[in-house]
């Protein structure tokens, strides 16, 4: 007999690389099955990796959020070469695409140059 608590939990690490996998019946994490202490470690460098990315991007994200949300244009200047540099650096370690970093930053200075002084 099956216990009465929820059966099927689909709240799994959904990602490939994640290094767990989740049991549909039973809802339990299990650890990926990976036959040799390299996948392992690359499973567990993966996940840490991914972690990195995403709180820089998020980081970067939130940069432009504010830089948009400014209304002085010189304190936009001021703090444009800063995200500027910051949506090279994710472009240079492919976490975003150069084409999306260059279309960010274009937008940005054409909002910079649109705002009174």
């Amino acid at each position: 007999m099956l216990p009465s608590v929820a059966i099927f939990s689909f709240q799994c690490c959904r990602k490939k690389n994640s290094g767990y996998i989740c049991n549909p019946i039973s809802g339990i994490y299990l650890e990926r099955m990976a036959n040799h202490k390299s996948a392992l470690k690359r499973i567990r460098a993966n996940e840490t990796k991914r972690l990195r990315n995403r709180y820089y991007h998020k980081t970067a994200r939130n940069a432009v959020r504010k830089l948009r949300s400014l209304s002085s244009q010189k304190e936009a200047q001021e703090l444009f070469p800063k995200v500027s540099a910051m949506l090279d650096k994710l472009a240079k370690r492919n976490i975003i695409h150069k084409n999306k970093a260059s279309n960010l930053k274009s937008s940005m200075a054409l909002y910079i140059n649109r705002l009174t002084k």
